[in-house]
């Protein structure tokens, strides 16, 4: 379950991506130092930073100077069971600065690009029922045609149990806030960018009101797995720590990278898109369980799927409205200043969001 290439995860919870080779990665640092400068006034820029990770600046380990990582937030962290897509965004996944050869290989790559808008790079999905994660990769999402791109992306809210309809309702609202910045901007043109679409896979995550049990009991879930009146939460330890703290676990985890590195760099030069960051360590959970939604393997015989259906997926909407989902911009190696609105990007939200709504009304 390591990450997947070009991000570590850091213990104190951040993410190290890897610089890649100029020009694309100094053009990515230097978008990350103009966005979070600390003198930055541009109203634009600071609505921005609230669609990205958050950038820590840039760390090299003690052991391999000449390495430069970019430090940014794990948008997974706060998660138990992370469900994971990275999604790019845009008409070109090319820049006005190509060439022909490069151009030929991004349209070739994925020639629906220009129509669709979009492209899915990865996705990983907890499955409730199997207690697995299901994986895809940019082959998957290059798989996908304009017929086929609605259940393509259907498959990443769909936990083995139902569609998770709250994860897709709050996914439309994120990305509807992501389109009205870019519908007032002309400063900047992305490239080859993505969003990083987070939501939470399991079912304890959410704070579910069980007092409902009489309903269950007619719904005929087996009385052992829900009692009444319980109010199911969890919890993550986020510890923070201090600098000095954080200096020697820096140096002891660039003494286990260097290892990575040899590899690292090789994985680098074939492809050099940094996938999903996925989690290396569960978090731990600072609770236990009274009762629990989350059902055991022997619970799922095949009468007892359709009931959970019904306590899953008609959550109260309360419950619904507070769905934790992040949807963050994310690789900046392509940006470019600008004086027009960015229409490629903004085509491919919109038509990400229709595809999304799609699946919500059907």
């Amino acid at each position: 379950n390591a990450s997947l290439l070009g991000i570590l995860q850091h213990p104190d919870g951040t993410v190290l991506k890897q610089l890649q080779p100029p020009p694309r990665g100094p053009r990515e640092q230097e978008f990350y130092n103009k966005v979070y400068d600390s003198d930055c006034c541009d109203s634009i820029l600071l609505e921005l930073r609230e669609y990205l990770p958050k950038y820590f600046g840039v760390w090299s380990p003690p052991t391999a100077p000449n390495d430069t990582y970019l430090k940014l937030e794990d948008v997974t962290r706060k998660f138990n069971k992370p469900c994971i897509m990275d999604v790019k965004i845009g008409q070109k996944s090319y820049d006005p600065y190509a060439s022909a050869e490069k151009i030929q290989q991004q349209v070739s790559k994925y020639p629906l690009m220009e129509e669709i808008g979009f492209l899915v790079l990865g996705m990983r999905v907890y499955h409730v029922s199997s207690d697995s994660y299901e994986t895809q990769n940019q082959h998957y999402g290059r798989s996908l045609t304009k017929e086929t791109v609605k259940d393509g992306i259907s498959k990443f809210f769909h936990n083995g149990y139902c569609l998770r309809k709250d994860a897709i309702a709050a996914s439309i609202q994120k990305i509807e806030k992501i389109l009205e910045w870019f519908e007032g901007q002309k400063q900047l043109n992305f490239y080859a960018s993505s969003l990083l679409f987070v939501y939470e896979g399991s079912c304890q995550a959410t704070t579910v009101r069980l007092s409902d049990v009489a309903l269950a009991e007619k719904r005929g879930v087996p009385k052992g797995l829900l009692s009444g009146g319980d109010i199911l939460e969890y919890n993550n330890n986020i510890h923070v720590i201090n600098s000095t703290e954080n200096g020697k676990i820096e140096a002891s985890v660039s003494k286990g990278l260097s290892k990575f590195y040899a590899l690292h760099k090789k994985a680098y030069s074939k492809r050099h898109h940094s996938q999903l960051s996925l989690k290396v360590e569960n978090l731990e959970q600072d609770n236990v369980w009274k009762s629990s939604t989350c059902i055991t393997q022997e619970h799922l015989n095949g009468n007892v799927i359709p009931q959970l259906e019904k306590v899953f997926c008609h959550m109260p909407a309360e419950i619904k409205e507070s769905t934790d989902v992040e949807v963050r911009m994310i690789d900046f190696a392509h940006v470019f200043p600008s004086n027009a609105k960015d229409e490629g990007y903004i085509y491919g939200l919109k038509n990400l969001i229709t595809v999304l709504q799609n699946i919500l009304d059907n």
